[in-house]
């Protein structure tokens, strides 16, 4: 689950982890009285008006500005609040902006310059280990750095049984060049950061940039923070955090329905029972000459009602010219999967594609009799190929 900046804020300042402080805003107005508050607070007229939405790249869509003062401030505010933000992350579609955080200067000139750098954590699958990902170059897309500049990426992995050492926070202050105060804050904010990954079942912390401010505090500037779905049962303040606006709205009715789906770009809609089993149909409608417009898993209890939702969800996409059904009736019988996709197609009435039931496992011939005599515009097959070479032909 991905939260906004702000969020990934202040659960990182839970933990102990210096951060770029701000305060959210709905409105210029109240846009306006944060900027207030923060003069209040750290005595600068300056603040920065940052749009809040799920995606990187900002920046470069004219969705972080600064602003001098509190004229500046109503005024980045009005044309950020509202706004249809394009970033790179967004597509051509954009997303539209709801609320902006007034964030503090952290700029303001020192002894020392001032210096970006880049720290995410997050799992390495292949190793089944967290690791620490920096670098010198903060400020800049991590994709960028590791294309143009792979060796000014450094990784430091973590074992599990012992957990993030002293040694390991040094070694990450050390290779991104920081000494005195700086260093040692560095090392503090690392070990603090992991801390709060580790604690929030996290699947990734993104900070880009963290900063080392002209005085050697380092800070984040900001907070990617993506939650483990799987882990939010035991953090409901984190899941309250959700905001729905923010996803598509298909995915959002799926998960209301305890489905989980992904909308795609192509042609044929999937419905099926089991991951693993829905990326193989995903495979077998490509060999097919289709495009799967979906992944769409049921469950392992598939029913009249869940195949009911997934039917009205992918029916919501115009692209959809036919849907496959593969399932496998392992711990559900076949016959009743048969059942409620005929229940289904009934109550939801005309469905103007085709669709294709391929039916696996526990009562399989059952279930292929039942559909073939439905009477409804439904194909039965019983193996992969079967299936396959449907597709073929309602797709010709």
């Amino acid at each position: 689950m991905n939260i906004h900046e702000y969020q990934g804020k202040q659960i990182l300042k839970s933990f102990g982890v210096r951060i770029q402080e701000g305060i959210v805003a709905d409105t210029p107005e109240q846009a306006v009285e944060a900027a207030k508050k923060l003069k209040e607070d750290f005595g600068s007229d300056w603040v920065v008006v940052k749009a809040q939405i799920h995606a990187g790249g900002r920046g470069k869509g004219g969705g972080v500005k600064l602003a001098k003062n509190l004229d500046e401030v109503k005024q980045r505010a009005s044309d950020i609040i509202g706004m249809q933000l394009i970033t790179p992350q967004t597509g051509a579609e954009g997303k539209k902006v709801n609320k902006v955080l007034i964030a503090q200067d952290v700029y303001y000139p020192g002894e020392s310059e001032t210096k970006e750098f880049y720290v995410s954590v997050l799992l390495d699958r292949s190793r089944g280990r967290n690791i620490i990902m920096y670098s010198t170059e903060g400020g800049m897309d991590i994709e960028e750095v590791a294309e143009h500049t792979p060796h000014l990426i450094f990784k430091e992995e973590i074992d599990p049984k012992v957990g993030l050492q002293g040694f390991q926070t040094r070694k990450i202050a050390f290779n991104l060049g920081l000494s005195g105060n700086a260093f040692k804050e560095m090392t503090k904010f690392i070990a603090a950061l992991y801390k709060a990954y580790e604690a929030t079942d996290s699947s990734m912390f993104e900070i880009n940039p963290v900063l080392k401010t002209s005085d050697d505090k380092i800070l984040a500037v900001d907070a990617k923070v993506n939650l483990d779905d799987n882990g939010l049962f035991r953090h409901p303040d984190y899941a309250a955090m959700r905001d729905t606006t923010e996803e598509d709205p298909t995915e959002v009715e799926a998960s209301e329905s305890n489905l989980n789906y992904v909308k795609l770009d192509g042609n044929v809609g999937c419905m099926v029972n089991g991951a693993g089993l829905a990326m193989a149909t995903m495979d077998i409608i490509k060999i097919a000459g289709g495009e799967p417009a979906n992944f769409l898993d049921v469950g392992g209890t598939a029913n009249a009602t869940t195949v009911k939702a997934a039917f009205n969800i992918i029916l919501k996409d115009p692209n959809v010219k036919a849907i496959l059904i593969n399932i496998f009736g392992g711990i559900v019988r076949c016959d009743r999967v048969a059942q409620g996709v005929i229940d289904a197609y009934k109550e939801i009435g005309d469905i103007r594609v085709p669709i294709i039931v391929r039916l696996q496992g526990t009562n399989a011939e059952e279930a292929k009799k039942l559909i073939d005599e439905s009477g409804l515009k439904v194909f039965s097959a019983i193996l992969l190929k079967e299936a396959a070479d449907l597709v073929s032909e309602v797709l010709a």
